[in-house]
C-alpha cells in the first residue's frame, strides 16, 4: 500500500487538489495521511496564553479543518485517511511519519503560499540627501575662498 503524506494548514486551497488525489486511479490502494500545520502564534499573544490553551486552540483548529478536508477525500473512493498535528518543526514530524511508515512515502504539501509582497526600494534617507548636498556645497565654498584669497 502507497503512503502519501499530505501537509495542510487552509481547507479551502487543498480541497480541489484532495479531490484529484482521490479519484486518481489506484486510489483504492493508497493510504492518505493528512498533517494539519497550524498557524503559528505570535510571542505578544502567547505571553498572555497558557501552553494548554495552546493547545487546546490548535486542536480545535485541526477538527475543524479535517471536518472540512474529509467530504474531499470521502467522494466515492477507497482511499484510506488518517489525520495528524504537527507538535513540531515539520522534518521532525516527516522523521517520525517515515520511521511509522516506510521511507518510500510520498510528500505532498497542499499548504497555502505565504504572498510575500516586495517593498518596494526604498530611496535615501533625506537626511542623507541633506548631508550630500551640503557636503557638496561646502566643498565649492571652500575652493572658491581658496582662489579668493590666493589672488
Amino acid at each position: 500500500m502507497d503512503t502519501i503524506i499530505v501537509y495542510v494548514d487552509d481547507a479551502e486551497y487543498a480541497k480541489p487538489l484532495l479531490q484529484a488525489m482521490a479519484q486518481a486511479p489506484g486510489a483504492d490502494r493508497r493510504h492518505c495521511v493528512l498533517v494539519a500545520c497550524a498557524p503559528r502564534i505570535t510571542h505578544r499573544v502567547s505571553r498572555f496564553v497558557s501552553n494548554r490553551a495552546r493547545e487546546n486552540w490548535r486542536n480545535k483548529w485541526a477538527d475543524k479543518l479535517f471536518e472540512a478536508c474529509a467530504p474531499a477525500l470521502a467522494q466515492g473512493s477507497g482511499l484510506q485517511v488518517s489525520t495528524m498535528l504537527a507538535r513540531g518543526p515539520l522534518p521532525d514530524v516527516l522523521a517520525q511519519l517515515q520511521a511509522e511508515h516506510g521511507h518510500a512515502v510520498q510528500v505532498v504539501d497542499l499548504r497555502r503560499p505565504k504572498l510575500e509582497v516586495a517593498s518596494p526600494k526604498a530611496e535615501a534617507p533625506m537626511l542623507r540627501k541633506l548631508a550630500g548636498t551640503l557636503a557638496g556645497i561646502g566643498a565649492l565654498w571652500s575652493v572658491l575662498i581658496g582662489e579668493t584669497l590666493a589672488a
